[in-house]
């Protein structure tokens, strides 16, 4: 039988009271809003967009990436 492990919370440093992996993306987050603003997070959005749909049509075609 397959243990299930949450590894949200795993601490491989050794040391106590760390981040968990959650924490760490929420901070980092909050830091790049700081520092470059919602207008990026819009222009990543839409660079990310923009490659799913060339990967879908791709797909459709046939075609290598």
């Amino acid at each position: 039988m397959a243990v299930r492990r949450s590894g949200s919370n795993i601490n491989r440093g050794g040391a106590r009271g760390g981040m968990t992996v959650q924490e760490a993306g929420r901070k980092g987050g909050e830091t790049v809003l700081q520092e470059r603003g919602p207008e990026f997070f819009s222009q990543i959005g839409r660079k990310g967009g923009q490659k799913v749909r060339e990967l879908i049509n791709a797909g459709k075609r046939g075609g290598n990436r």
